[in-house]
């Protein structure tokens, strides 16, 4: 068995060490790489200092095969990566007049001129190869010095994620790093915890021993992935073994692979050629945010209101203010109001509301802080729901659109189109 590939990522810059930007290349760059197989070893995150730099790199070059670096191939004065690692490999940086013409040309589109400190970032590693970026201005490197690789990559989310699927993968598979398919089997649940689902999987692992079970915990979700710790197995025998495990999650499976709920609840939707509008309150329009993240959502969701005040919910869904004189905007009557009054204002076949008090303030003996109500309103009835939540408020509200995305995914699984007329009227919990 050949020896396992060590991969180190290296993050660059002072943004990430302070707090002012979340590093989300290190979870990005594992999903990918894991997908096809390889697993990142090692990461550390450095200071935007030549000398943190010359040691950081050193002590990854020494000990790992590939070594990915991001940030540090701006144009400014303390983007210094580029250089110190040329010198720390002993590698001359070359003008590519190429470069310099496709960041003029970008200039140009922007009806601007191209500033001179923009010049350094028209050198790249001689013998080595640039990866054009077609985002920004910074372009990526790579660089094969023996039987070690290097890729360096630009800091900016939106330039690094195209580049890396586009450019570096093709590269890996290349260099025989990486294999032409996936080297996993993802199934993604709702409603249970790790505990639950590790023991539910059990049967299966007892049953195929060359399987390797990751367990990932997100907001209510367990993802779980299935590779083959030996390569005897391949992906479509992968695949059987994941069918096994969607049987035993039943209703708590919500699909396989990286779906998100709104994506299952949209797809499910379009399968019933029918049409969804929301009414929130507490959750600020971060439930419509999920659908129209989707493209082509517009083929069901018919639009959403931000009902934050009394007024908003009776003037614009048509809630009775008696209704929220007597059970208040915070309760199951009105979730159901609000469900129902979005369906019909906005002529969709469903309606689904949250309301609720989020914290930090809010909240009194019948609603704790923390309590959020849902509405679904469908062609055959209306339900609520009611769920008390611990945390901050942003938590809360995450939480909340998960809950409501996930009630509807089961509403919408449950309920198929030609059961929908026996199915009982009236509220539910």
């Amino acid at each position: 068995m050949s020896k396992p590939l060590s991969v180190e990522v290296i993050n660059f810059g002072d943004e990430l060490l302070v707090g002012i930007r979340e590093n989300a290349h290190l979870t990005y760059l594992g999903e990918q790489l894991a997908h096809h197989g390889v697993s990142i070893t090692r990461s550390r995150v450095i200071m935007d200092d030549a000398d943190e730099i010359k040691r950081g790199f050193l002590e990854a070059w020494e000990h790992s095969d590939l070594v990915i670096t991001t940030g540090g191939l701006g144009p400014t004065a303390d983007d210094l990566t580029r250089e110190t690692i040329a010198q720390l490999l002993g590698v001359e940086l070359v003008f590519d007049p190429e470069i310099e013409a496709t960041i003029k040309d970008r200039f140009a589109v922007m009806e601007c001129e191209m500033a001179a400190h923009h010049l350094k970032q028209c050198y790249c590693f001689k013998g080595g190869e640039a990866l054009h970026n077609e985002r920004g201005t910074a372009p990526g490197l790579i660089y094969k010095q023996g039987e070690k690789l290097l890729i360096m990559l630009p800091g900016p989310t939106h330039e690094l994620e195209p580049m890396f699927e586009k450019q570096v993968l093709p590269q890996l598979r290349q260099h025989g790093l990486i294999g032409e398919g996936d080297a996993y089997v993802q199934v993604r649940t709702c409603g249970l915890g790790e505990s639950a689902v590790e023991q539910m999987m059990q049967p299966i692992i007892d049953r195929h021993s060359a399987v390797a079970v990751a367990y990932c915990v997100h907001y209510g979700m367990v993802d779980v992935r299935l590779a083959c710790r030996d390569g005897s197995l391949d992906i479509a025998e992968l695949k059987l073994i994941a069918q096994e495990a969607r049987q035993i999650f039943g209703a708590d499976f919500v699909c396989f692979g990286h779906c998100s709920l709104a994506q299952v609840v949209y797809h499910e939707l379009r399968a019933l050629d029918r049409t969804l509008a929301i009414a929130e309150s507490c959750t600020g329009g971060s439930l419509a945010d999920a659908f129209t993240n989707i493209a082509g959502a517009s083929t069901v969701f018919a639009g959403g209101v931000v009902c934050y005040t009394d007024d908003v919910k009776v003037t614009l869904l048509g809630v009775p203010e008696s209704l929220i004189k007597q059970h208040g905007p915070v309760s199951p009557e009105c979730a159901v109001a609000l469900a129902s009054g979005a369906s019909e204002r906005l002529s969709a076949d469903y309606g689904l509301s949250v309301t609720g008090f989020a914290g930090p303030d809010g909240g009194n003996d019948k609603n704790p802080v923390g309590t959020i109500h849902f509405g679904y309103h469908s062609p055959v009835g209306v339900w609520c729901k009611t769920v008390h939540y611990t945390g901050g408020r942003l938590d809360v509200k995450a939480r909340a659109v998960q809950t409501a995305l996930d009630w509807m995914r089961r509403k919408l699984r449950k309920y198929k189109l030609e059961e929908f007329l026996s199915a009982e009227r009236g509220p539910r919990d």
